[in-house]
């Protein structure tokens, strides 16, 4: 049987809405992240089969061929750009996974890139000729009544878990703690963009600044709440074969799913998706030795490491998206270079989830 790993892992920084980042379009930010991976695994880009990327703020067009030509790669390469809103970033390495095990294809850049900033204007149009009519976000399920904004979803979940405002809070403080005592480590999977090398949203966050942070819905706070972003992430993805004469530090994808749930209770999605993506690995989460689990909201976070049975002293140990911000689609894939970085120079395994609007999960299990 075929096998893929990561050979290389790569990231921008995550900068807010407005900020360092800003200025740049898609493949601006992204291109600079794929050519880093390739540049550490000692491939050129004539060595690409394919790029997969992950976007899901409505960019248009196929962000990937652009990615792929400002990069350099060969023309041939086609592109395929993904939208399964958060999970997308992550998908896009799973759906890279798929093709190298089915022997389609051998090197494979994969991730995702989203620029808040940047982002595209919507309009709903109509037949009866009414004026258009400006929207923030899609449908993510056919009924009205079973959609709710994403801070209620959470706001509801917190409530049926009894995940209090203080653990929520407390955990926000933590996040931004471990990625400050984190910044100096996390440069080395950080290419510097414009000038733009660190995460710039991490703060000194206090229970204070917590208690005085403005309320989105019912316990959902600004505090405990990731904030928008534009960010890139990008994993090298390769088959056994290529592998076996690359050198430095690798990991093997050893499990994964998507999988659907409750719609209108999208943050505890990640616990099947996890299981089963364990499961697919022959994993418990005793086995683990680190996990990525996704913070747009501390009480999605917290319910998905307690649903998941995921050791918290493990998770998250250079901070989550509290601390950095939530570039949408590339989120999940920069969990996955942050989980390939937490796991370089140990021996074990490890996992990368992610919820999406709709009742989404995907998961990434990574054996080094």
């Amino acid at each position: 049987m075929k096998r893929s790993y990561i050979a290389a892992a790569f990231r921008s920084a995550v900068a807010p809405h407005s900020g360092g980042l800003s200025h740049l379009d898609l493949h601006q930010l992204g291109a600079p992240v794929m050519l880093a991976c390739l540049e550490r695994a000692g491939l050129g880009p004539q060595d690409v089969d394919e790029v997969i990327v992950g976007n899901a703020l409505g960019a248009g067009g196929n962000p990937a061929r652009l990615l792929s030509l400002a990069a350099g790669l060969p023309q041939t390469v086609a592109g395929l750009t993904i939208d399964r809103q958060c999970c997308s970033g992550l998908d896009a390495i799973l759906l890279a996974d798929a093709l190298i095990v089915s022997g389609r294809a051998e090197v494979i850049l994969a991730g995702g890139v989203e620029s808040y900033s940047r982002r595209p204007l919507r309009q709903k149009t109509f037949a009866n000729g009414a004026p258009p009519l400006p929207y923030d976000r899609p449908p993510f399920t056919p009924w009205a009544d079973r959609d709710p904004e994403m801070a209620e979803a959470a706001d509801a979940l917190a409530q049926a878990l009894g995940i209090t405002k203080q653990a929520q809070d407390d955990w926000a403080v933590h996040s931004h703690q471990k990625a400050r005592l984190a910044q100096d480590r996390m440069r080395d999977e950080i290419v510097e963009i414009d000038g733009v090398g660190q995460d710039s949203f991490t703060r000194d966050l206090t229970q204070g600044l917590c208690a005085r942070a403005g309320r989105i819905s019912g316990d959902i706070t600004t505090a405990n709440t990731s904030v928008a972003a534009d960010a890139a992430g990008f994993c090298l993805v390769v088959s056994d074969r290529i592998a076996q004469r690359l050198t430095g530090p690798m990991a093997q994808i050893t499990g994964g799913a998507t999988l659907g749930g409750q719609p209108d209770r999208p943050g505890i999605a990640p616990v099947a998706a996890i299981a089963r993506g364990l499961a697919h690995a022959g994993l418990s989460p005793d086995d683990l030795i680190a996990a990525e689990i996704m913070e747009a909201f501390a009480a999605q976070a917290i319910a998905c490491v307690t649903g998941a049975a995921i050791n918290p002293a493990i998770t998250n140990l250079g901070g989550g998206s509290l601390a950095r911000g939530h570039p949408i689609g590339a989120s999940g894939a920069i969990n996955a270079v942050r989980l390939f970085h937490q796991m370089t120079g140990r021996q074990g395994s490890g996992v990368a989830a992610i919820a999406a609007a709709g009742g989404l999960g995907t998961a990434l299990v990574l054996t080094v």
